[in-house]
């Protein structure tokens, strides 16, 4: 018996990869792209935003 304790751990991993990866490959493009992509966007034009240079001050 003690080889069945032995596999249980890596079954139990095995399955729980399987469902992470089929639950990756399902949430890829469909309906969701177009939400997904905003979100990417916003997130680049806040960062480009925040890493922009201020604009040089004239002092004349």
């Amino acid at each position: 018996m003690d080889y069945v304790s032995a596999l249980i751990p890596p079954v139990v991993m095995a399955v729980a990869f399987t469902a992470l990866i089929v639950t990756m490959v399902k949430s890829q493009g469909g309906a969701n792209k177009s939400k997904e992509d905003a979100a990417v966007d916003a997130a680049l034009a806040a960062r480009a935003e925040d890493e922009a240079p201020a604009p040089a001050r004239e002092t004349a």
